[in-house]
């Protein structure tokens, strides 16, 4: 995410670090054969190729499907996963940049369901997509992989479009851990030391919960990135995801 206007709104009353919520099983009739793929810890894919089924939208621009990829047009939105809270799993993100570096990311423990674009940004993570933070006047806070402007890289794999990169966000209990293709390159505990904000468009500082919503960015028109798979699969002996 690049600096862009904040946009004022009524803070969220809800404390990220106190939210509750409550286990359930999934919505549709292949309850029992998800659960067993889940179980056998089997990847179980959120989006399906074809449409945006499961999905919606909030912010600017619009995200779409075709060819087979998630695409989008304008921003700063944000599609995410309406369907259930996320965490002790492991999220796979599969993506290139239009061009040979554009800006989006992958958001995680979204405390609530988004109502608007910035709630996200300001209470949930963002595992930034950037391999060139510095043209935009920012640091390896920022990089690819990072949990925006809070972690640096202990290394730098990300490939330059039109180049595909796999990103592995592993949501451990209030540990999250980054591989991005085949390398780990973040791990991050709560409670861990963070610098202070430096521009007003960084997340607040303080506890993201164990459970939250995941989503991707579409930034602008000038930075574009196309998701080929998103899917989800549980860590072993550490319970489901949460509605």
């Amino acid at each position: 995410m690049r600096k862009i206007g904040l946009y004022f709104f009524t803070a969220i009353l809800l404390f990220c670090g106190s939210v509750t919520v409550s286990a359930t099983g999934f919505k549709n009739g292949a309850q029992n054969k998800t659960e067993k793929k889940e179980n056998a810890g089997e990847w179980r894919q959120l989006f399906n190729g074809k449409d945006l089924t499961g999905w919606k939208h909030v912010g600017p621009g619009s995200q779409y499907v075709e060819d087979g990829l998630i695409k989008s047009h304008g921003g700063m939105g944000l599609l995410y996963w309406s369907g259930e809270k996320f965490g002790n799993c492991t999220l796979k993100v599969v993506f290139r940049m239009e061009k040979t570096n554009s800006n989006s990311g992958v958001f995680i423990r979204i405390p609530i369901e988004p109502y608007e674009e910035w709630m996200p940004v300001f209470y949930g993570y963002e595992v930034q997509i950037d391999n060139q933070p510095e043209l935009s006047d920012e640091d390896d806070y920022h990089y690819t992989g990072m949990l925006y402007s809070l972690t640096k890289p202990l290394a730098k794999t990300g490939k330059p479009g039109p180049e595909w990169n796999t990103m592995e966000i592993t949501l451990d209990g209030l540990r999250t851990i980054v591989n991005l293709n085949g390398v780990k390159i973040m791990e991050f505990k709560e409670g861990d030391p963070v610098p202070e904000r430096k521009f007003d468009f960084e997340p607040f500082r303080g506890p993201r919960p164990e459970y939250g919503y995941m989503g991707l960015q579409n930034h602008s028109d000038a930075d574009v990135v196309y998701f080929r798979e998103v899917a989800v699969k549980p860590l072993q002996g550490k319970g489901k995801n949460k509605k």
